[in-house]
């Protein structure tokens, strides 16, 4: 699982076919219904239209997507929110997290061992009570998201509910680029024993990611300071310290790793 999630993270447009002749090449006696159940169980889905294979309810409401031709413009405009696989030495965690579109700001995030609605949930609870309502709230059509008790939270709070259209592969694609970069620099890197030690890792790289990393989408601005609209010291990057040294030193690690 730990190989396929390599893979499917420097390949999200590989489907399980791709993913298993990948395996194979690399000398891996495997097969395509292995490797497709492994991935379902992981929550990964490849990122190119195609049926839905997504873990969906049909009985629950399915909202339709707000965003097209959307401008977003400002922080607290719109959320987003996804789940992915988190890998350990021994094991798997589910991660899920909430970002505010405009700035990338990491404005929740929780950890759980199984795909129930409850910790999407408290995560979606934390935000709304820590941080000012966004107008829209999108999400793909997983059952998580679609839950009565996630979608009233929503109404309750006076948000408009947007969901990913079937098979639409980049409708919510800033998620998917924290999925991204929280397994390059943190999780390949720290390879956690424990579920302890992986909300600790976790929680340190998300307080990284907000306040320490610069974005180039961003004007090499921290998602912290487009959030908090708070101006920043504009310096070149051999004068970058502490926490941006460490950032360049785990990039470059970790392209060591994958040589």
């Amino acid at each position: 699982m730990h190989l396929i999630d390599e893979i499917f993270t420097e390949s999200p447009f590989f489907g399980y076919r791709r993913i298993t002749a990948t395996l194979c090449r690399k000398g891996y006696a495997v097969n395509g219904k292995r490797i497709l159940g492994l991935m379902r169980n992981m929550g990964l889905e490849a990122i190119y239209p195609k049926r839905n294979t997504s873990a969906s309810s049909k009985e629950h409401r399915k909202y339709p997507y707000l965003l097209n031709d959307f401008e977003v413009t400002r922080p607290s405009q719109v959320w987003a929110t996804d789940i992915t696989y988190i890998r350990m030495r021994k094991g798997f965690l589910y991660l899920t997290a909430i970002i505010d579109w405009h700035s990338r700001y990491v404005l929740s995030w929780r950890l759980s061992n199984t795909l129930d609605v409850k910790f999407c949930s408290e995560a979606l609870e934390e935000a709304l009570q820590k941080h000012k309502h966004p107008e829209i709230f999108n999400s793909d059509q997983g059952s998580q998201f679609t839950s009565d008790v996630f979608t009233k939270r929503l109404i309750k709070a006076g948000v408009k509910i947007s969901m990913d259209g079937k098979g639409r592969c980049f409708d919510n694609i800033f998620v998917e680029r924290l999925w991204r970069s929280v397994k390059y620099e943190e999780v390949f890197l720290k390879d956690c024993q424990t579920g302890y030690e992986a909300r600790i890792s976790i929680g340190d790289y998300f307080n990284f990611y907000n306040q320490e990393r610069p974005h180039q989408s961003l004007g090499y601005q921290t998602p912290e300071e487009v959030y908090l609209n708070v101006p920043c010291v504009k310096v070149k990057s051999e004068n970058w310290t502490g926490n941006k040294f460490m950032f360049a030193a785990k990039t470059l690690a970790y392209q060591k790793m994958a040589v």
